[in-house]
């Protein structure tokens, strides 16, 4: 993993860098499917209780890499819905059901589908020269990855389709104040700010952590509050049988800080 995709694990959490920064970490087939066994990974190591995703140099991800898409040097048409099934859905689908906080640090240009990547973490910081950009129309191409997905439900339907059609970039502060990110912070204060946050999460409740990402999805997807009300209890449930919540009210009651365990 040390080629395209860096792993470094620190103290309860695992920084995984794509590292491409000569291609702005456009995506590959090798890099897909790397970057899914770094996500596995974590999801299996206990010691490793959060997750923080960046990108080497000075973009985040310039999305699918073309190079390899030269239409007078490859079989026209490709088959891009195998594509996506085969290699982009399962990183996707692996970062939402990580039982684990999933950090994003977009440290540049997040495009096509690295926009769809980066949309798909628990908690996005950005630079504040980051820009976010739904490239795909430039292309030729709809979208893909989650990225309509994400960002219909953060901006609605007329924003979404807009920016999709456009292919205008939005800024950090822009993808901030659209609720679609986060926050954005200085250029210099990202991955000092991005491994305090994954610090702090490693230390956190992580069992507390992995039923609030299922009470965020299941609030999407509810149809009626009695529907959502009713998974939130079941989640709460699990929740207060932890050892976490045990040691969260006696820490409590004592008045010092709680030693979560992420059991």
């Amino acid at each position: 993993m040390d080629e395209v995709l860096q792993v470094r694990i620190a103290d309860g959490y695992c920084v995984l860098t794509l590292n491409r920064p000569a291609r702005l970490n456009a995506l590959t087939a090798e890099l897909l499917r790397v970057l899914n066994a770094g996500l596995t990974r974590c999801g299996s190591e206990e010691t490793i209780r959060a997750v923080l995703l960046t990108g080497a140099g000075r973009a985040f991800c310039a999305g699918q890499d073309l190079s390899g898409r030269d239409p007078r040097k490859i079989e026209w048409p490709p088959k891009l819905d195998e594509l996506q099934k085969e290699l982009f859905h399962p990183v996707i689908l692996a970062m939402k059901a990580l039982p684990k906080p999933v950090v994003i640090a977009v440290n540049g240009a997040a495009a096509g589908a690295g926009l769809s990547l980066a949309l798909a973490g628990d908690i996005v910081i950005a630079a504040r020269t980051a820009q976010f950009i739904p490239s795909f129309a430039k292309v030729g191409l709809s979208v893909d990855a989650g990225a309509g997905w994400h960002l219909t439900r953060a901006l609605g339907p007329a924003r979404a389709t807009a920016l999709l059609m456009t292919g205008q970039p939005l800024s950090a502060a822009a993808a901030e104040s659209a609720g679609l990110i986060w926050k954005c912070v200085d250029d210099a204060a990202l991955m000092p700010e991005a491994e305090a946050l994954v610090s702090q999460l490693a230390k956190g409740p992580t069992r507390a952590f992995a039923a609030m990402k299922k009470a965020v999805a299941a609030a999407e997807s509810a149809t009626c509050l009695e529907d959502y009300l009713c998974e939130e209890a079941c989640l709460q449930g699990e929740a207060g049988r932890t050892g976490d919540y045990r040691e969260g009210v006696l820490a409590f009651l004592e008045k010092r800080p709680p030693g979560f365990k992420g059991a």
